[in-house]
Parts: C-alpha cells; structure tokens; sequence
C-alpha cells in the first residue's frame, strides 16, 4: 500500500484515484468540494468502454480540500488544468516531504516544465495520459477511449507501483516526444468541442478529418523546422495519421478500429469545459504550436482559428452553435498569431 495524493483531482484524477484505491492503495484526493462532496455522499463510480464499472466507497478514500492532506504523501499525481499548475506547485512546495515523486498527468507541455521549474531538487516526472475521461455524474466518471499511461523513466519502480487492473502505467525514457505526440492528437480536442459532435461521429465525417489532418500536417512543420521529433502515441508514426485520416470512410474505419478504442457517445473534455462554462487547455495545446510556430516564423493559421474560435466561445459562455469544418476552414487567418 502506498499513499498516494492526486492533487487536484478532476476527471482524470478521480478515474484513476478510484482504480488505484480499488487496488488497495492510500488514495488521497485533493480537489474542490463541488468535486468532493458528491464523492463523499455517493461513493465514486467509474466505468469504461470495456465494461469496466466499479464503485469506491467514500471510506476508501480521504477527501481534501486543504493541501495539508499533501503531507503524508509517498507519491503526488499532479491532475490540475495547465493554468493551475504553479498555484499546485506551491502547495506541494510547503507541504509535501521534498523526497516525494512527483507525477504529472497533465496536457500540453508546459506543464510538468512548470512543476520542474518551481519545484528544484525533486523528483518531478512528466507523464502521458492517452485516454479520455468524462463526467457520468456528480460521483461517476468514465473512461471513454483506450490507451495506457506512460511516465518519464527514473528511480524507484514507480510504474510498477502504479499500475494496477484496468490502469497500466509504463516508463519511458523519450517521454517529451511521447508528450509531443499526444498533443498532436490533443489538437483534435478543440474541433470536437466547436462540432457539437461525438468522436465517433466526427471521425465518421470526411470533411472533419481532412480538417484534423491538415492542422496536424501544419503542427508537424512548425515541429520539425524547431527540431521536435514527436514519438506516436497510436501504432501508426506521427506523419503517416494525416494520411490515414484523409482515406475515404469506409478504409478509414477498419485501420482506425485496429488502433483505437472510443466509446460511441464520448465527446472531447475540451466540449465538456465549454459546455460547463470553464476555462479550456487551448492554450496548452494549439497555443503551444502557436509558440513555437513564432519562433520558426512558419505559420499555423488553422491552429490560429481554431484557438481564436475557442477563445471566443469561452468569453461568450454556454449554449455554443455548432461549427462545420468548412466554415473553420473559410474564416482561417493567412498566418499564425500569439
């Protein structure tokens, strides 16, 4: 049994918190108490694509809004959004022992660097979620597409640790360029979230996927003139997915169902950000390409609209109107912009 805190727990916290207590693991979740309270009332469920469904009493779990709950810790799993980041990395600071491993499973890039950065001297690992997590319920949270975890390589048998039934966790000693080759795929995120559609149903569409592997092709440019060489996170290397995503419907689907697992009714967590009215990760995801897309002075105009797009829906609030991938595509700028 080891004690384990998911600081900050959400969607991919409380999933993967409810598994690891399953497993008989001391799981601490640190969150907000509109997070909390319904745990704390209902127990917390999770299910999945698979079949997976289980429900943690609250008595297996210790609940906390104050980040004095980070003082027993022998493991932290940071599971904040992007934003939240150093605010997370403070508390750790104060009330975490300075021998603890700390995980993020977190989007984007920007993340971990921030915890390496404000936390020196400790062990402080990226890591790579795959899969999507979405809220069922106030306490239920289902795992709606496939994939295994994988973290950066180091001391201590911390994937050994962490993986449990249902939740493989693997190490890696490439883990920036498995980072980079999950926020390609992440990219995606926003135009679930201004389609209206499910994954399923967008992936159905050949329009959509056009549009995903031509923002995909732009990020892979910027990537390659900043000397990034993004790791795939599906069996297909990193520039051959525009091509497939680009094969007419029907071929499409059986090279896709060979690689991925997606639930019919899931939807992106960015759709689900902007459908609750909360900030979305845009900016750790097409921002970064943005970034980098600076710096090499290539331009990324798709990624500039579709951020812009985001931005826009945030400032407005819920109910959005759905997108087509054309008018996206009509209305992208002639050149990147941060």
């Amino acid at each position: 049994m080891t004690r384990i805190v998911i600081a900050g727990a959400g969607s991919i916290g409380c999933f993967t918190g409810a598994l690891l207590a399953a497993a008989g693991h001391d799981v601490t979740l640190l969150g907000r108490p509109r997070i909390l309270d319904p745990i704390a009332a209902e127990g917390l469920a999770v299910s999945d694509f698979s079949g997976l469904s289980k429900t943690v009493p609250a008595t297996a779990l210790t609940l906390a809004t104050d980040p004095q709950a980070l003082h027993g810790a022998e493991i932290v799993i940071v599971t904040v959004k992007g934003p939240a980041t150093a605010g997370m990395a403070q508390a750790i600071a104060e009330h975490a022992p300075p021998e603890v491993p700390v995980i993020s499973w977190q989007n984007g890039m920007e993340a971990a660097a921030t915890l390496r950065r404000l936390l020196p001297n400790r062990d402080v690992r990226a890591g790579m979620v795959p899969f999507n997590v979405v809220p069922r319920d106030a306490a239920a949270y289902h795992r709606a597409t496939s994939g295994d975890i994988v973290i950066a390589a180091g001391p201590g048998g911390l994937a050994q640790t962490l993986s449990v039934p249902h939740l493989p966790v693997t190490e890696s000693d490439r883990i920036e360029a498995v980072q980079w080759g999950k926020l390609l795929i992440n990219l995606g995120n926003a135009l679930n979230a201004l389609s209206g559609l499910t994954l399923t149903e967008q992936l159905r569409d050949r329009d959509w996927r056009r549009l995903m592997a031509d923002q995909m092709e732009e990020a892979l440019a910027v990537l390659r003139a900043d000397g990034i060489r993004p790791a795939s996170t599906t069996p297909l290397p990193a520039w051959m997915t525009p091509h497939v995503l680009r094969l007419p419907t029907p071929l499409f689907s059986r090279v896709a169902a060979r690689m991925l697992t997606i639930d019919p009714t899931a939807r992106a967590s960015m759709a689900h950000d902007l459908d609750a009215g909360r900030p979305t990760e845009i900016d750790s995801l097409q921002g970064e390409i943005l970034r980098r897309a600076e710096t090499t002075g290539l331009p990324a105009p798709i990624c500039a609209r579709v951020r812009a797009l985001i931005h826009a829906a945030t400032r407005k609030g819920p109910p959005h109107a759905p997108l087509s991938a054309a008018a996206i595509r009509s209305t992208a700028p002639a050149s990147s912009s941060c």
